[in-house]
């Protein structure tokens, strides 16, 4: 039996924090016991725990053990200008309107898209960007695959729909966004998306895949959102490094 990476055992731990089962205030069991507990080496524990402490879950203090300090993750993640949420320009004034959500089964050009194997499961949340007011045509359509262990994410996304899925999925469970890939192109919109998005079928459109990335290089979250063009602008500033 291989033994478990010490980001797997912060993912577990992490997970045991913000579910409370360590709860804040409390301390971890000490590093010999979780050595023993995960089958591992000392080394491999305390990797683990500086990732937490890290994260700001929990402090570290010679002779006084790991004591639970927080039951969220201390995001320095902010979107930046080459963020998605940077470049579409989206604002507190847009909305997500869940329309579905749904296990799906993974394959053909979509298992590309996610860069996974086909067969593979994910819990599918599809989404309408529109207006607050709701007077104009969808802004774009939003499918977000995600774990499918987190199901209570959707409902959560229905409460909170100016907060991004993964800010929601962070503060449940830990599980930390340290990098988004994006790719953008062009698309002409097929008929269902074109009845979705109120526009002609065949209309210019820009899709951004976006995948969500933790401390282990591991997608979590993967968004493909579509956008007619003519309701839609990217917008980005490059700077000279060091400036």
């Amino acid at each position: 039996m291989n033994r478990p990476h010490y980001a797997d055992i912060a993912r577990d731990l992490t997970e045991g924090i913000a579910s409370g089962r360590f709860p804040v205030g409390s301390y971890l069991p000490t590093e010999l016991e979780l050595r023993d507990r995960y089958n591992t080496s000392r080394h491999t524990i305390r990797a683990a725990l500086n990732e937490l402490q890290q994260l700001g879950f929990v402090s570290r203090r010679k002779n006084a053990g790991t004591r639970v300090e927080s039951a969220q993750p201390k995001n320095d993640f902010r979107p930046s200008l080459g963020s998605v949420e940077d470049l579409v320009q989206f604002g507190s004034e847009h909305l997500r309107v869940i329309q579905s959500v749904k296990k799906v089964t993974v394959t053909g050009r979509l298992a590309e898209v996610l860069q996974c194997e086909e067969g593979a499961h994910w819990l599918r949340v599809s989404s309408l960007r529109i207006e607050r007011d709701r007077s104009r045509p969808p802004l774009g359509w939003t499918d977000v695959y995600i774990d499918p262990t987190y199901t209570e994410i959707a409902e959560e996304a229905k409460a909170a729909p100016d907060t991004l899925i993964s800010s929601l999925i962070e503060a449940r469970y830990g599980r930390c966004v340290v990098e988004i890939q994006q790719n953008v192109q062009a698309v002409n919109v097929t008929k269902e998306m074109a009845e979705r998005l109120q526009m002609p079928i065949g209309s210019a459109a820009l899709e951004i895949v976006r995948r969500y990335i933790d401390s282990t290089g591991v997608a979590f979250e993967v968004s493909v959102s579509v956008h007619p063009a003519d309701r839609f602008a990217v917008s980005m500033r490059l700077k000279r490094s060091g400036a």
